[in-house]
């Protein structure tokens, strides 16, 4: 368990780290190319959810942030022994969670700063623990299935 607390502290850390550095070092609105067409670092604010949803609902996002956290611990104590995947997976939206809770809280707004191009998309601006979490959301879909494999596989035996 203590890795799966560990590995979310070390995301908050650097969550906050590089949302401290965009918001003493860049002025709202700059851009920083970091690759050329695909990469910049942007200063943005957001008082929303993901794709600028619900702008301004901060006792929404703080009443429903403290609910996940709550679950997120509770699952990760209980399937993080059987699946270092879920344990893992449930660490790093544990982190997004808190990471971006932080925000809320101290600014009243979430520091947005990766700004991509995929494939001539210019996707929303996001930051460190908005990737936790999604990266996190994915592996506890992978550990889902392999779980469902395994107990299927252990049922014809």
């Amino acid at each position: 368990m203590f890795l799966y607390y560990l590995i979310a502290l070390v995301i908050i850390a650097l969550d906050q780290l590089t949302k401290w550095i965009v918001v003493t070092q860049m002025e709202l609105g700059q851009s920083i190319p970091v690759i050329e067409g695909f990469l910049s670092w942007t200063s943005h604010r957001n008082q929303g959810a993901a794709w600028g949803i619900l702008q301004g609902q901060m006792w929404f996002f703080y009443i429903i942030t403290a609910v996940v956290i709550v679950f997120v611990i509770y699952y990760m104590q209980q399937y993080g022994k059987e699946s270092k995947l879920a344990g893992i997976a449930l660490a790093l939206i544990l982190a997004g969670a808190i990471g971006n809770f932080i925000d809320r809280l101290f600014r009243k707004e979430v520091v947005d700063f990766a700004d991509t191009i995929i494939f001539g998309y210019d996707f929303p601006i996001f930051n460190v623990a908005d990737s936790s979490l999604v990266i996190g959301v994915g592996l506890v879909m992978i550990a889902t299935i392999i779980d469902e494999r395994k107990k299927k596989g252990s049922m014809k035996s």
